[in-house]
């Protein structure tokens, strides 16, 4: 290393340190340390407990990140390797907030850009996944197959690492923040079916069954005859492997295609939404509403599982990170939207319940357990993927735990003159 390049390496770290101490100035408690590339540490505050590190990978790192000063900019700086985080990143979400938050004046912006722009750039060259590309009229068919298929189509060994044995995507339902996963996402499986109170013979739709999860528990446990949809090919291959392996194909199967699509009226005793609908859009809600209720025979049962954001949240502006490299064209609604589409199309509503702790905790376990599976996740994929799934899972969690994200399991029934056939109480889902 030459003489010159010591001495830009050294303003880059004096600048980087200047940066950090201005950025940090008002967090309260700074519980991490801070390693540079070149091995010097910013240790935590003292008395504070090290919840993990952040690592400046170059001289660009934090030019990278805050260049422009955006929630996307942030997350491609991580996902690229500009930076890393080692221990807890659950953690890291308060100080990422509190970067978001930060209010500068016009002599300030100049002055903090100025700082950036003096360190170094360094162009994103980490192989692997890039943000998605999307033609076509939002969601059309073609358009959501792209959007859908981008985000599951991704690798169902790389989907094994962290999900359960029975596969289910969606959050698990919990008793005590100790449970076994593959024990809480039975419980989960049961509790639909119970919802739906699912009887011998009764024919079952799932939207979106992802890799059949539901519909080989009810078609083995429920004795009912099921019918999953997916857009994502590798899904139905591996769901129709499973259903042949657990011997039900005589009354289960998987067919690769758009909601919109099944042309089946009144053939359907239940339907099953779980994870699907946060890909609707909110201009499709009556389409969609409307579709499910032509599906369903009279006296027909719908259960409507979906993530929602509060509706006391502002809606981004600009792109964010899951639209770009998650869930494109994704689109979480406030619930009373939901539900207003849902009665407009007939339905009457007559269950709505929060799973939103129960999400938080689906997702700590999905990321400690993808977090032990670092190396074949990357073999499986790659190492922006492993990444990708790392920040948003952990993200997704700190959102659910802080109530700007909730999910929601709606029940509605396709009721004839205002006859629902429903049992004066709910004691049925809960005594098993």
């Amino acid at each position: 290393m030459t003489e010159q390049t010591l001495l830009a390496t050294d303003r880059a770290y004096d600048t980087s340190l200047t940066l950090l101490r201005e950025l940090l100035g008002e967090y309260p408690a700074r519980d991490f340390d801070v390693r540079f590339w070149n091995g010097m540490v910013w240790e935590a505050e003292p008395d504070q407990p090290r919840r993990f590190t952040l690592v400046l990978r170059h001289p660009g790192a934090l030019r990278s990140m805050f260049l422009p000063p955006t929630e996307l900019n942030l997350a491609e700086a991580y996902i690229y390797d500009d930076f890393d985080i080692e221990g807890d990143i659950s953690a890291v979400f308060p100080l990422a907030d509190h970067f978001m938050s930060i209010r500068r004046s016009l002599t300030e912006k100049l002055h903090f850009g100025k700082l950036l722009h003096s360190l170094p750039t360094s162009p994103h060259n980490q192989p692997g996944r890039r943000a998605a590309v999307l033609d076509g009229r939002l969601h059309s068919p073609q358009r959501d197959f792209s959007a859908v298929t981008y985000h599951y189509n991704t690798s169902n060994q790389f989907f094994r690492l962290f999900l359960d044995e029975q596969m289910v995507y969606s959050c698990a339902y919990f008793e005590t923040l100790h449970d076994n996963l593959d024990t809480a996402q039975t419980r989960k499986l049961n509790y639909v079916c119970r919802k739906l109170r699912l009887r011998p013979g009764e024919r079952l739709l799932d939207i979106g069954c992802g890799w059949g999860g539901l519909i080989i528990h009810a078609a083995k446990k429920y004795h009912t005859k099921c019918v999953g949809i997916t857009l994502s090919k590798p899904q139905a291959e591996l769901a129709r492997e499973r259903i042949r392996q657990a011997g039900l194909e005589d009354r289960c199967r998987v067919e690769v295609c758009d909601y919109r699509d099944i042309d089946a009226p009144s053939s359907f005793d239940k339907l099953a939404s779980i994870g699907m609908f946060e890909h609707v859009g909110e201009k499709l809600l009556p389409a969609y509403f409307e579709q499910a209720w032509r599906l369903l025979r009279p006296g027909g049962v719908f259960l409507n599982h979906g993530i929602a954001r509060s509706a006391t949240e502002p809606v981004p502006e600009e792109p964010t990170f899951s639209d770009r490299y998650v869930f494109p064209d994704g689109e979480l609604l406030p619930l009373y939207t939901t539900l207003r589409a849902a009665e407009e199309c007939g339905f009457e509503i007559r269950d709505v319940e929060s799973l939103r702790e129960h999400y938080a905790v689906t997702l700590r376990n999905w990321v400690r357990r993808l977090e032990a599976h670092h190396t074949e996740a990357v073999a499986a994929t790659d190492e922006t993927t492993y990444r990708v799934w790392r920040l948003y899972m952990s993200g997704s969690a700190y959102r659910f735990w802080r109530g700007k994200l909730n999910v929601y399991q709606s029940l509605m029934v396709k009721s004839v003159d205002g006859v629902s056939n429903f049992p004066l109480t709910r004691n049925d889902w809960y005594v098993q």
